[in-house]
């Protein structure tokens, strides 16, 4: 039983599906979450930390008309032990907090679902996307280095 735990809080299925309104948006490919793969998205969780900061001011501006903000996150289950890397759709950011709607079906967590209202602290954000109209992303560096990694 100890191992099953164990097992389920490193191998954890990451639901880096965007599944946003617009079909052309490029579908990532759903990928377990390991030891080995946490380490090797850092430098791109710290890529999109670092360029979260104007992507926000963006948002905050107002973005044309049908453009999508979201931003990856992880959510938590935690009576089983289990966490999945989630898009956001950013509704509102204000006193340190991102507010929106789960644009992510879930796989390994089963206490949200898509389209679910969410909340939680800028802090927790390690990546950004926006999604024009036309189904093209800006940011979104971490899921794009998920879909092409190869564990070793």
């Amino acid at each position: 039983m100890k191992t099953t735990l164990l097992a389920l809080a490193f191998t954890i299925t990451a639901a880096f599906a965007q599944t946003v309104d617009y079909s052309k948006t490029p579908k990532d490919k759903p990928a377990s979450v390991t030891d080995a793969l946490e380490k090797a998205i850092q430098p791109y969780v710290t890529q999109g930390r670092c360029t979260y900061p104007a992507a926000k001011k963006r948002f905050i501006a107002g973005l044309p008309p049908k453009y999508i903000f979201s931003v990856t996150t992880k959510l938590y289950d935690y009576p089983h032990k289990a966490f999945e890397i989630v898009f956001v759709g950013v509704d509102s950011i204000k006193n340190g907090r991102v507010t929106g709607w789960l644009a992510t079906h879930t796989q390994a967590i089963t206490n949200y679902h898509y389209r679910d209202r969410v909340s939680f602290p800028e802090s927790d954000v390690l990546d950004w996307t926006i999604v024009s109209p036309d189904g093209t992303e800006e940011g979104n560096v971490v899921g794009k280095f998920i879909d092409t990694w190869k564990p070793r």
